[in-house]
């Protein structure tokens, strides 16, 4: 990769936009995911979407023809209850999510509760509810600390854009005063528990992603060799407007295979 690097021993996958593309494997994608295993090589796959467990984006990806076991994916929930767990061990939390973030937000040990929690911690979820961000802003009103899985103001569906995370998290700012930490990309939080979960090492650790706003300013941030494919958000007239540069620019994960 680039220069006095070590090559590259793991590596770390953007899911949507570099794997898959609305439930479709990508050209090359299963070609790159069956060259790590071939040569060994460790690697999770992210995404900063807490909706769905490990197990089910595993189900997901085996349906897009893709074999990820469950422990090579790395959401922005796992993230969030790692950081939690570090932060408070055993603690206590208000979650606005589904069972990506309630699931692991278990397995890290938390009680979750409306009682005097120490935490808000809101994710995205597919139905709303106002009394639950009612629920949410008198919590952080009284002293609760806010924590957001992720920033994104929006997300993907088939009939166009849906309010997510970031947006929800607006609402509870501007009736709190309080603005929440955010764990998932493009806070490097996330790749670097990614990194400790595989047992990882910056100098020689690769980061793939299609957003040069999240996943490559992240990578660059958590000191990653980056690498910027074309088959998501970012467009290559688009590159050169950011003020950091990937690593690599590469049509898609098909060209990354010879990279392992």
């Amino acid at each position: 990769m680039s220069t006095g690097r070590q090559p590259a021993e793991c590596w770390l996958t953007d899911m949507d936009g570099v794997l898959v593309h609305e439930g479709a494997a990508l050209p090359g994608a299963a070609e790159f995911l069956a060259r790590l295993v071939e040569r060994r090589r460790r690697f999770l796959v992210l995404t900063n979407n807490s909706i769905f467990t490990p197990r089910d984006l595993a189900a997901r990806l085996a349906r897009a023809g893709l074999e990820v076991p469950e422990e090579s994916i790395w959401t922005s929930a796992l993230a969030t209850a790692d950081f939690l767990s570090t932060q408070l061990p055993g603690g206590s939390a208000y979650v606005i999510g589904e069972a990506g973030l309630t699931t692991a937000m278990h397995e890290a040990g938390y009680t979750l509760t409306d009682v005097d929690p120490d935490y808000v911690v809101l994710g995205e979820t597919r139905t709303y509810s106002f009394e639950a961000i009612t629920r949410a802003v008198r919590l952080v009103g009284g002293g609760a600390r806010f924590i957001a899985t992720n920033p994104d103001v929006t997300g993907p569906s088939a009939e166009g854009p849906l309010p997510a995370t970031g947006a929800v998290a607006a609402m509870i700012t501007k009736a709190t005063g309080a603005e929440p930490y955010f764990v998932g990309k493009p806070n490097p939080m996330m790749f670097r528990s990614a990194m400790n979960r595989i047992e990882a090492h910056s100098e020689s650790t690769v980061m793939i992603g299609d957003r040069m706003d999240t996943d490559v300013v992240a990578g660059i941030e958590a000191g990653l060799d980056t690498i910027l494919v074309l088959t998501g958000s970012t467009r290559a007239a688009e590159v050169s407007r950011f003020p950091f540069r990937p690593g690599r620019v590469l049509d898609s994960i098909a060209d990354v295979v010879d990279l392992v």
